[in-house]
């Protein structure tokens, strides 16, 4: 069974930056035999509003894909001695608040493929 526990959100002024981390479990990211079933992504939760997406990494590490709200802004990668992904967010706004949670996906639908974890909190002030 895979678990997914993120962290690192917290309350940050506009223009400001912070680093997520996804802790995975029941899954292997660098392990080419898992292959798309390790591509991760990281999406959030706005109050009143639906789960949305924000970025994906491929299993491979090779593709990359971002939001157009997020594109220049935010960056992912990927600890692969920790098994962990993660999420560079520089240069926040007040729309980036949320919650944030990772999930596998399914690429180019952006669907979770596992259970969702309980997120982290990021909110931005004007």
């Amino acid at each position: 069974q895979v678990q997914l526990v993120e962290s690192g959100g917290g309350l940050v002024q506009a223009g400001g930056s912070l680093r997520l981390s996804c802790a995975v479990s029941g899954l292997i990211l660098s392990d080419a035999d898992m292959g798309s079933n390790a591509d991760m992504g990281w999406f959030r939760q706005s109050p009143g509003k639906e789960r949305e997406f924000v970025g994906a990494l491929s299993w491979s590490g090779n593709f990359k894909d971002y939001a157009d709200a997020v594109k220049g802004r935010f960056a992912i990668s990927r600890d692969d001695a920790k098994n962990t992904l993660l999420l560079q967010m520089d240069n926040l706004k007040p729309e980036d608040t949320g919650v944030y949670y990772c999930n596998a996906v399914r690429w180019g639908t952006w669907e979770g493929r596992h259970s969702w974890g309980q997120g982290t909190q990021v909110t931005v002030s004007a």
